[in-house]
């Protein structure tokens, strides 16, 4: 439970910091050189986000009464 709260605050975390970057690259002051470093930021950051996304999907299998596995749905 602990681990699905930490995972939960690091996506909003990332989900924050992914806002504040898009909202900096629609600011007109920006330089090009900035705008190719925040891209690269937000895409690493959409990265992590998949990447957990991912991890909690894997994680979303019920178990039967014969022990099998089966697709949360």
């Amino acid at each position: 439970m602990a681990e699905e709260k930490r995972e939960e605050f690091q996506l909003e975390e990332a989900f924050g910091k992914i806002e504040a970057l898009l909202s900096k690259l629609t600011d007109r002051n920006v330089s090009l050189e900035e705008s190719f470093s925040l891209y690269q930021e937000g895409v690493k950051l959409l990265k992590l986000c998949n990447d957990q996304i991912d991890h909690v999907e894997k994680q979303m299998l019920l178990i039967d009464e014969e022990g099998q596995t089966h697709e949360f749905s």
